[in-house]
């Protein structure tokens, strides 16, 4: 699941989540559809091409909108950037590698939203839970493998 509504177009979940449709907005909704995870300066590097007239700026202050609005949330792993998804709503989790830095998504590990619980007589009710997983992919592990002399495999 890329957002909760993938077959809707850019316009209508911009209008949808109550912010005026530019075309920053749409062309910044459509990178973020096409590589999830991404940071802004990597929208902002897809858009370039597309958009000559789009600055760095616009870029920042749409994915800002998007995560105000709803429409898109920002993850921050220790020590990388910010990045943004349109997966929303469902308190899924991140897988992290630590070679690489590609991020993916891990489905809720217990149950339904907040997936896990605060110790009692917290004093909160907990509304959600951040999970990150750190670990090393698939493609950097067989690239690590490939790597290596035949004799010590």
């Amino acid at each position: 699941m890329l957002d909760s509504r993938p077959d809707a177009t850019a316009d209508t979940l911009i209008r949808d989540a109550g912010l005026r449709v530019t075309a920053t907005r749409v062309a910044v909704l459509e990178a973020l559809r096409a590589h999830p995870h991404a940071t802004a300066d990597a929208v902002y590097a897809q858009l370039r091409g597309i958009l000559p007239g789009t600055s760095k700026q616009s870029v920042y202050n749409a994915l800002g909108d998007f995560a105000d609005a709803g429409l898109a949330r920002r993850i921050e792993p220790a020590g990388h950037a910010g990045t943004f998804e349109l997966r929303v709503g469902d308190n899924h989790h991140h897988v992290v590698c630590t070679a690489c830095g590609r991020i993916d998504d891990v489905d809720c590990v217990v149950g339904a939203a907040p997936c896990l619980h605060a110790p009692e007589g917290s004093g909160y009710v907990i509304e959600t839970a951040e999970v990150t997983f750190w670990g090393v992919c698939s493609d950097c592990r067989a690239t690590s493998e490939a790597e290596q002399p035949r004799g010590s495999r």
